[in-house]
């Protein structure tokens, strides 16, 4: 039988799959992106963040030799092309829209805008990188099992979290939709480190560990904070068919030197962590805790009953 008869077995039940694929983006437009223009790819944002942590740690995630002689050349050639990614990536977001976006813009007017808000983040790597060094040395100093800087660069996930986030939070306070957030959730994929671009994240910061660390949009964290795997710093929970969405702060602010053990959740746009407090592992807050105060659990009760 010739491979393309319609009578093969199955192949009626193909296209009636497929009729009811297409009826079913007629009945849930919500989920569809069709006739627009292409959204940023999460494979181009992928390269594109590798290209920019390779300018903010050279010689640690490439390949090519990084030296004196070649730095310029290397830095050329990656920035030149984070432009064109960068350019490419902003302007799909753009066309998408934002929430308070003034106006609708041409095509002409969006491809300025994207190579504005790139150039931009490319001018800002030297502060971003300033930051950085404040960040690494955190983890060198916070954690007795930390040997050097490279060892925390390479092998760290919160020194990567925060890499990106340093990133992610310069696009988001542009008012970038959709790209900054993209890039968090890459980050988050590859460290369990879950902070939402909007955070704004003071000098000195270390994550120990860092799976399960969860920081809302909202977040105020002051310098020299150390937190470990498990904290969550979030909002209320609210019920959005009573409630319209919050416009202020909905997570805690945590001012500097703080430390925060793992386990411990913090919620609200009114609680506030003094400085130099200290919270214990798995402690719930709600309410703020004054400056130089430490917080723990009284001693559990525990039970020992045999098996046998």
């Amino acid at each position: 039988m010739p491979v393309d008869s319609p009578n093969i077995p199955g192949r009626s039940d193909l296209a009636e799959a497929v009729e009811r694929i297409v009826e079913s983006y007629r009945q849930h437009g919500n989920i569809n992106h069709l006739d627009g223009t292409n959204l940023p790819s999460r494979s181009e944002a992928t390269e594109l963040l590798d290209d920019l942590v390779s300018i903010l740690f050279p010689g640690y995630f490439v390949q090519e030799q990084v030296d004196a002689l070649t730095c310029r050349y290397f830095v050329g050639e990656r920035c030149a092309r984070v432009l064109r990614r960068l350019e490419r990536a902003i302007d799909r977001a753009l066309a998408l829209g934002a929430p308070d976006a003034p106006a609708i813009m041409d095509s002409s007017e969006r491809a300025a805008l994207a190579h504005e808000h790139a150039l931009a983040l490319i001018a800002a790597i030297p502060d971003i990188r300033h930051t950085l060094d404040t960040d690494v040395f955190a983890a060198v100093s916070g954690d007795p099992a930390a040997r050097s800087r490279s060892e925390v660069i390479l092998a760290y996930p919160g020194v990567e979290a925060i890499a990106v986030h340093r990133l992610a939070h310069f696009l988001y306070r542009r008012r970038i939709p959709l790209l900054p957030r993209l890039l968090s959730e890459i980050v988050h994929r590859r460290t369990g480190i879950d902070i939402h671009p909007g955070a704004n994240i003071g000098p000195f910061f270390f994550i120990d560990h860092g799976t399960g660390v969860v920081i809302g949009e909202t977040c105020r964290i002051g310098a020299h904070v150390k937190i470990y795997q498990g904290v969550t710093l979030g909002a209320l929970s609210v019920d959005r068919s009573v409630n319209p969405p919050a416009s202020g702060q909905r997570h805690p602010t945590i001012e500097d030197h703080v430390t925060i053990y793992a386990g411990a959740t913090i919620l609200g746009g009114d609680t506030v962590i003094g400085a130099r407090s200290i919270i214990g592992g798995n402690v719930w807050l709600t309410r703020s805790v004054p400056t130089d105060t430490m917080v723990i659990l009284d001693n559990p009760s525990l039970r020992f009953v045999s098996v046998a």
